[in-house]
């Protein structure tokens, strides 16, 4: 994965998270859910990118 992939992951992370805890704050639990999806969706894809990274090692060895 790429140093771009890999950052954007991580941002949709944190996004999500301060969405999500800003519109807890607030009140606004339909903005908190859409902050729990993005953040879930970073996550996702850094969990893609380890599984990818782990298959190509056991391929070079």
């Amino acid at each position: 994965m790429s140093a771009g992939e890999k950052a954007k992951a991580k941002a949709e992370q944190v996004v999500g998270k301060a969405v999500r805890k800003v519109a807890h704050a607030v009140g606004n639990e339909t903005t908190a859910a859409k902050g729990a999806a993005l953040e879930a969706r970073g996550k996702a894809r850094g969990k893609a990118r380890d599984i990818k990274e782990r298959s190509k090692d056991s391929f070079r060895r």
